[in-house]
């Protein structure tokens, strides 16, 4: 019980230490330039994208911004659908400058050369990346113009949020999304940045450079995003930053039911332990370690009666910190009516992470329909 109230002590602290960091992070303004002053190459990969690009395309065509001043690659992972001739047609509608160009592989990492391909392609001086299945913003190129002229960064990560169904897995992934969403934020309010999201990140193709892209990192799949910033992080300090606007959401699609979902959950564990910065690895057994503890403390009650009190403080002292975050972030993305799920989500939460968790240590995963090795 003593090791209990230590982890259930850290893991508060934890909690309202990211909390404040929520709340530390201001809302960015949108002083918008009357002319835009940053030329963009939209870099988004695609496998098998058919039923999620004419979204994207839609949402890309109502850009508010100059289409001169932009141009979209489209990066062809080795795709088996029809997913470039629905890009090729939309181009054929439209005046944006679109073109499609195939992955040269390179890694063991998929995404990151289908980025790099782009990026040795690029004709402009910032990069912003984004998935195939995300719709973005009208004002998008527009807030990070607005960011880059006022600020001088060289690396900047936007908020992300899911689209959900009426279905309880949906619910239980965006709540969970959420709680990353806030954390990211928090640790960018104290300038502890660990973690970000590649469907919503811009960054200078001179600063990618000069930290050598993705060197390093090239034989973990996935991680593009997280690497990239921490790279960022230990050459510019500064200027690596997260805008806290609502106008910048991208909203993006949650995985396809449970199998899905901890395929990819499985990918995201599997890069922790290639993590330069010690922050995220500490963060994420502390969480662990919490929910572990209350599994077991579950188990021992069964066994014997007399624990029960225990287990239910434990689980309601957790239930009531964790909603504090999950508030500032449902707010932030005007979708606390989610709120409503988080009870059950609650419930659930715990076997889900703890089996997440030990399968990452035994499996591989699959992703985009290929398998790797974790």
């Amino acid at each position: 019980m003593i090791i209990l109230f230590v982890i259930l002590s850290l893991y508060c602290l934890l909690i309202l230490w990211f909390a404040y960091g929520f709340y530390k992070l201001k809302m960015s303004r949108n002083e918008i330039f009357p002319v835009p002053q940053t030329r963009f190459s939209i870099v988004i990969p695609f496998r098998n994208e058919s039923s999620n690009l004419p979204s994207l395309l839609d949402s890309l065509k109502t850009l508010d911004y100059p289409a001169p001043m932009f141009e979209i690659i489209m990066i062809d992972d080795d795709s088996t659908d029809n997913s470039t001739q629905i890009i090729r047609d939309f181009s054929a509608t439209t005046t944006l400058n679109i073109s499609v160009i195939r992955n040269i592989r390179s890694s063991t990492s998929p995404k990151k050369d289908a980025i790099e391909t782009a990026i040795s392609r690029a004709k402009n001086e910032w990069i912003v990346t984004t998935d195939a299945d995300c719709i973005l913003p009208a004002n998008w190129l527009w807030i990070f113009d607005s960011a880059i002229g006022t600020n001088g960064p060289k690396f900047i990560a936007g908020p992300v949020t899911y689209m959900v169904e009426d279905r309880f897995s949906d619910h239980f992934q965006l709540l969970d999304f959420q709680s990353l969403q806030a954390i990211t934020m928090g640790a960018f309010g104290w300038k502890k940045a660990f973690l970000c999201n590649g469907a919503n990140l811009a960054y200078e193709k001179k600063a990618f450079v000069e930290v050598m892209g993705f060197i390093g990192n090239d034989i973990i799949a996935s991680g593009d995003d997280i690497f990239l910033l921490e790279k960022m992080q230990k050459h510019y300090p500064d200027k690596v930053v997260y805008l806290k606007n609502r106008d910048l959401i991208v909203k993006t699609r949650p995985q396809n039911g449970w199998n899905a979902l901890v395929q990819q959950r499985i990918r995201w564990a599997a890069k922790t332990s290639a993590y330069k910065n010690p922050m995220g690895k500490w963060i994420g057994s502390l969480v662990l370690l919490m929910n572990i503890s209350l599994i077991v403390l579950l188990i021992i009650s069964l066994i014997s009666a007399s624990y029960w009190g225990y287990f239910l403080i434990s689980f309601a002292v957790k239930f009531f910190i964790d909603l504090l975050l999950l508030a500032y972030a449902a707010f932030f993305f005007q979708q606390k009516e989610q709120l409503k799920n988080y009870p059950l989500s609650s419930v659930v939460y715990p076997f889900f992470c703890v089996y997440v968790a030990l399968s990452s240590f035994k499996k591989g995963y699959v992703w985009k329909g290929r398998n790797f090795e974790r």
